[in-house]
């Protein structure tokens, strides 16, 4: 019974797509065409051939009609998977491209990074909403990989920074100076999910993180 239902809603908007776009849908081109049938000259009947041409256009696009509208459906329900998948990250920590970082006033957090050779010398800074740089530790040598650096939420003179969201720059380089590209990550666990737009964006603290920028999940 539902996949009756369905299928009738699915001919209904084709239709009335086709009206829409064409002016006329199935069953107006029917009855045009029964008209022709009647009011035909009989001593000069109509070509069958173009007849069945037009019967032929006319199945044609209905069928890319309704193509488009079983497509539509299949995105609907594949973005309404995502977003239960979605929501059922609330609660796990994350790992995702970027550089932001949620600090809640008070627990130090992560610095997550990574770089494709080993460096002689690593630095980090942290920046604040406003574009200041409140925090520069620098690491020294750091192996070619993962890496990462504890924050304690403190600016370069020991003073506890407020809770708010921060952004984090590496620099790294080699023994014969030449500059390295770090790639920075967002950490932290999961607490919300938004699913205003079109995409679902996970909250991590006042952070939002694009579903298509996770790296990975833990517990």
């Amino acid at each position: 019974m539902v996949s009756t239902v369905t299928a009738t809603t699915d001919t209904t908007a084709a239709a009335a797509a086709m009206k829409q776009s064409l002016g006329m849908n199935k069953d107006d081109f029917m009855k045009l065409f029964i008209a022709q049938l009647q009011y035909q000259d009989p001593l000069a009947p109509q070509d069958p051939s173009a007849m069945l041409d037009q019967l032929s256009q006319l199945s044609l696009v209905e069928q890319s009609y309704n193509s488009n509208t079983a497509l539509n459906n299949l995105l609907t329900a594949q973005n309404n998977s995502i977003s239960l998948t979605a929501v059922s990250f609330i609660g796990k920590d994350v790992k995702a491209y970027g550089n932001s970082v949620s600090f809640d006033g008070s627990a130090s957090t992560e610095l997550a990074f990574s770089l494709p050779l080993s460096a002689s010398s690593t630095q980090v800074s942290v920046v604040n909403s406003s574009g200041q740089t409140v925090r520069t530790a620098a690491l020294g040598s750091s192996s070619a990989g993962e890496n990462s650096f504890t924050w304690d939420g403190r600016d370069g003179s020991g003073a506890l920074l407020p809770a708010g969201t921060y952004t984090f720059a590496v620099t790294a380089k080699t023994a014969d100076g030449s500059a390295l590209a770090a790639t920075t990550y967002t950490t932290g666990r999961i607490d919300g999910v938004n699913l205003s737009g079109s995409i679902p964006q996970l909250a991590v603290g006042n952070i939002s993180v694009a579903l298509g920028d996770v790296i990975s999940l833990g517990a």
